[in-house]
């Protein structure tokens, strides 16, 4: 005579529920973390960082430069501020 712990062992539920589960832990270990995780900051001399290197430089610290602000520009800019922290 079968017991309830055969019974539930047998069940579809307890299959279901087990794939379930799988299927959780296997979306969250590949949409949990960061699928594109940021590029580290540019470091040594801003002289010879790139326009693309010197906004991001920038736009990790808050400070949001202008899309019509020159090399030059972005460089003073950045050499004034080197000393900030980057924001979390």
């Amino acid at each position: 005579m079968p017991t309830p712990l055969d019974k539930a062992l047998n069940s579809k539920n307890l299959v279901l529920g087990f794939a379930g589960i799988v299927s959780a832990a296997a979306a969250w270990s590949i949409w949990g973390g960061d699928m594109f995780p940021a590029e580290p900051d540019p470091t040594g001399n801003p002289e010879t960082w790139t326009i693309e290197e010197l906004r991001r430089w920038l736009n990790s610290r808050g400070l949001l430069p202008s899309g019509k602000a020159s090399r030059e520009d972005l460089i003073e800019r950045v050499k004034a501020n080197l000393r900030s922290p980057p924001r979390s």
